[in-house]
């Protein structure tokens, strides 16, 4: 199965017209973070914090809590209805179609790989940095997610859809910008409330799966191949312009 292939012209998937498919695995995944969620409630409200077992400690993960990096993408805060809503939206909006293009198996395994590189992330910078940094639990699928506008730049990098659901653009486009703004302010704002360097890490980690990465070999002869393309057009470019 190709990553690269244009995907087949369909509706935008985020603002625009049309709506976009709720597969039975995005369905699933959904109802397991509502469910954890709801437990993240009754436990909050009784004085229990899942996060701090769950959710991405960095200071735990190096000492060998080595769950943390694949559950905390199913954990979101419990006081705030609209960290899940707008996570589960962007799931919805982006995963869909790509769970339809892909398959569920290979679009599953994406999903995680993305968000255990956003987890991984998270971790190791926190320990970097030390202090608070290394036992403030970072929770959420955002990581997960920003594989996914990844994966919804490259896929359909030439559909519409609408940033912030008012700025028409491509989707690579957006995909970049949204890469760019979170970069920003993993560097202005590091010690902020929103784990920028997960976003990152999952967006990283997916493009580095789309691309085939681990596999070096491959990897590299593709690149090579891409350069030689270039220099062919660029030498094909020149001839046309000497015989006009």
């Amino acid at each position: 199965m190709s990553y690269y292939r244009q995907g087949p012209h369909r509706p935008p998937g985020l603002g625009g017209i049309g709506v976009p498919p709720l597969t039975p695995l995005i369905k699933k995944i959904i109802i397991g973070c509502v469910a954890v969620w709801l437990l993240q409630y009754v436990l909050h409200v009784a004085g229990h914090d899942l996060a701090s077992w769950l959710g991405v400690v960095p200071a735990r993960v190096v000492r060998g809590w080595l769950w943390q990096p694949f559950t905390y993408m199913f954990l979101h805060n419990p006081i705030s209805p609209f960290h899940i809503l707008f996570n589960m939206l962007m799931l919805w909006m982006f995963g869909g179609e790509l769970e339809t293009y892909w398959g569920r198996k290979a679009f599953f395994r994406y999903y995680l790989v993305c968000g255990v590189g956003g987890g991984v992330s998270a971790a190791l910078l926190g320990v970097a940095m030390g202090g608070a940094s290394a036992v403030i639990p970072t929770i959420g699928a955002s990581g997960a997610l920003f594989g996914l506008f990844v994966a919804y730049g490259i896929v359909f990098a030439n559909r519409t859809v609408l940033l912030f659901l008012f700025f028409p653009m491509r989707a690579r486009t957006m995909a970049l910008i949204l890469i760019g703004i979170n970069f920003f302010y993993l560097l202005s704002q590091p010690g902020g409330g929103v784990s920028h360097i997960a976003h990152l890490g999952g967006a990283l980690a997916g493009f580095l799966y789309l691309k085939r990465a681990w596999r070096i070999g491959e990897f590299y002869r593709e690149l090579r191949w891409k350069i030689r393309r270039r220099k062919f057009k660029s030498v094909s470019r020149d001839d046309d312009q000497w015989l006009n």
